[in-house]
């Protein structure tokens, strides 16, 4: 293809190009990413959510637990019939949260280790609203990652939504920050040598957003280190094509890939009701400041190429580098939203190298 003015055109990536693309269509998708999908119907392009964020908001409570339904679903689905990983401890700690609710801590480590060993404190996705870290498809990461040599601390903090809701921001953060609190007061009794917060999708925003608070707080040497994945951290979801495209080209690029905008809008409105706190960087840590990052501990930041969150990720690790935090990035290619998470049986040696990624990354703290 060709310009008006005789020079090649570079033809634009995704729905970008052409808006009929979807994940089974698009050349750059892994076709083993399609043949996990496609018997849930998610290879293609998913539907319009059947609401807008200003809809009254029970039906949007009720959007955000039909989607949990489904979506515990899907991910029970996706870890059917994997072998269970042996040689692992597991026991649960209840700590009290800031509300007085009663915090549930997932702890796995290696059975036969004895040693102080790196920690995780391991914060589920499902955009602050929605999902359960006991769920199948995290109590398998966790084992994954303990299995590296690795302490791992899951934590059931309060939802936006679904059946951990409603309790909208900043109930989550709040229980992260309380579990963070707990586990560096007991490092010691947990065998922990340094903490790692970490969490995928609204667990990476979390995760970042746990970081940033400890800094406001001086509660700081809590952490160590910083490892977010697919992060959802913009709020930008509900914004206009072009805005979405100007801000963060991804949101438009891959809209409709496993996810779509519409309905992480939906998700937000029910985090964040009204908007109230949209450039809070706690909230929504993309709008972090140079001088917010300034000082934190060391960060990766793990995108996914498919994924419409991918270019939050990336500006967020930018404006770290901006900062002077020490910092590095990945971009797991051919893949969807938390692609390398979710599919551990059709693409392994991506899984395996994510786990490998975080092991590495808290190890050599």
């Amino acid at each position: 293809m060709m310009n008006s003015d005789g020079t090649t055109a570079i033809a634009r990536p995704g729905r970008l190009g052409d808006h009929t693309q979807s994940l089974r269509t698009d050349p750059r998708t892994d076709p083993r990413v399609v043949e996990a999908l496609a018997p849930f119907g998610l290879d293609d392009n998913v539907a319009l959510a059947p609401l807008r964020p200003d809809a009254p908001r029970e039906q949007l409570l009720e959007f955000v637990t039909a989607a949990e339904t489904g979506t515990e679903e899907l991910l029970a689905a996706l870890v059917d019939g994997l072998e269970p990983i042996a040689g692992l401890d597991h026991h649960t700690e209840t700590i009290t949260g800031p509300a007085g609710n009663d915090i549930q801590l997932y702890v796995t480590r290696p059975a036969e280790s004895s040693a102080p060993l790196p920690g995780i404190l391991y914060l589920h996705g499902g955009g602050m609203v929605m999902l359960k870290g006991s769920g199948p498809i995290y109590a398998r990461f966790q084992d994954e990652l303990a299995a590296t040599g690795l302490v791992v601390i899951g934590v059931e903090f309060r939802n936006g939504g679904g059946v951990l809701g409603p309790h909208p921001f900043p109930a989550g953060l709040d229980d992260c920050a309380a579990a963070l609190d707990w586990v560096h007061e007991h490092r010691a009794e947990l065998g922990i040598s340094t903490l790692t917060v970490a969490g995928e999708s609204g667990g990476g925003n979390l995760a970042l957003a746990t970081a940033i608070r400890a800094k406001r707080e001086g509660r700081l040497a809590a952490v160590d280190g910083v490892y977010a994945m697919a992060p959802s951290i913009s709020g930008l979801y509900g914004s206009s094509a072009g805005d979405r495209e100007a801000a963060l080209p991804s949101l438009v690029e891959n809209d409709g890939y496993f996810m779509a905008c519409d309905g992480i809008a939906v998700f937000a409105e029910v985090y964040d009701p009204g908007a109230e706190h949209a450039t809070d960087p706690l909230c929504w840590p993309y709008h972090a400041s140079v001088e917010d990052l300034s000082g934190l501990p060391p960060h990766a930041i793990s995108v996914n190429e498919l994924d419409p969150l991918r270019d939050e990720g990336l500006v967020h690790h930018r404006r770290l580098v901006e900062a002077g935090v020490e910092a590095v990035s990945r971009t797991v290619a051919g893949t969807c939203h938390a692609g390398d998470l979710m599919l551990r049986s059709a693409i392994p040696e991506m899984y395996d190298a994510t786990v490998e990624s975080v092991h590495r990354f808290a190890a050599g703290l």
